[in-house]
Formats: C-alpha cells, sequence, structure tokens
C-alpha cells in the first residue's frame, strides 16, 4: 500500500490490476482423493472439474464453485494448515452447519467477525476451513457450545 493511500480508502485499480480470484490451492496428501471428493462435492456441493492431462498425472483434484475453484494438489512434506485457510460464503450457515454436523464433522463456530456468522472445519486432511455468511455475529446458541479462542 502507498504512502497516499490509507486502509479503506479505495483507489482506482492500475490498467492490468487485479480482476478477481479464480482458485485457492490446498495442500494434501497422496491418496486422499476420494476423501476430498467425499467432502467438497458430497458435502459442500462444490461441482469436480478434470485436471488438465499433463496436470492429471500429479494426482489431487479440483473443484468449482461460484466463482472459484478449489484446487487440491497432492505434496510429498504434508502438513496440514491450521492456521491460514480459505473462508467460503454460504448463504445459510445454519442449515449448511447442520449438514456437516449431521456426517460428524466437527464445527469450531466463532462470534469475533463483525457483519458476519462463522464457523471453522478442518477438511478431511486437517487444513482449517472457514465457512461464513453476512449477517449480525450471535452469541453462541444454547444448543451450541462456546468456542475456543483463536
Amino acid at each position: 500500500m502507498s504512502s497516499s493511500t490509507s486502509a479503506g480508502t479505495a483507489a482506482a485499480p492500475p490498467s492490468g490490476g487485479v480482476t478477481g480470484l479464480h482458485h485457492i490451492q490446498l495442500a494434501v496428501p497422496a491418496g486422499v482423493e476420494d476423501a476430498c471428493r467425499a467432502f467438497w462435492v458430497g458435502l459442500v456441493g462444490l461441482t469436480e472439474v478434470p485436471k488438465p492431462a499433463p496436470m492429471a498425472a500429479r494426482g489431487g483434484a479440483w473443484f468449482r464453485g461460484p466463482g472459484f475453484e478449489l484446487h487440491v494438489g497432492v505434496t510429498a512434506d504434508f502438513t496440514p494448515a491450521t492456521k491460514a485457510h480459505p473462508a467460503i460464503l454460504v448463504d445459510d450457515i445454519d442449515a449448511f452447519a447442520e449438514r456437516l454436523t449431521a456426517a460428524g464433522v466437527p464445527l469450531d463456530w466463532a462470534h469475533d467477525f463483525p457483519g458476519h456468522r462463522h464457523c471453522y472445519v478442518a477438511d478431511p486432511v486437517g487444513n482449517r476451513i472457514e465457512f461464513l455468511m453476512p449477517g449480525p455475529a450471535a452469541e453462541a446458541a444454547p444448543d451450541r457450545p462456546p468456542t475456543r479462542q483463536r
């Protein structure tokens, strides 16, 4: 950020500037593609898209959501990302959370992001994923345990 631009002030984008987000890449260990498909397609609701032939031999999988793709790429020295994470918008966080909970996915509700309701989950290999919906950040509901601090 230049000294003449402050946070919260929109400047005209420069020619050749950013136009959007194409994809998010998450690292996974080898051999977990089916578990990733079950999570990202079966639970989250993304659509799997074919990887280009030269990349398909490397393993992993590509998924598409509204306006973005999520790629899972195999890495030999895999360590789950437990802090860095994608934040994915949903249209009904309560229904979404119920679907994940019914499938046995533990949720960690958070109440610290003004103007949003959000929770964190771990994908099948332990990567942190945030799901959020614009709206008032509600206090923990009586049927939901309080969240731990992050």
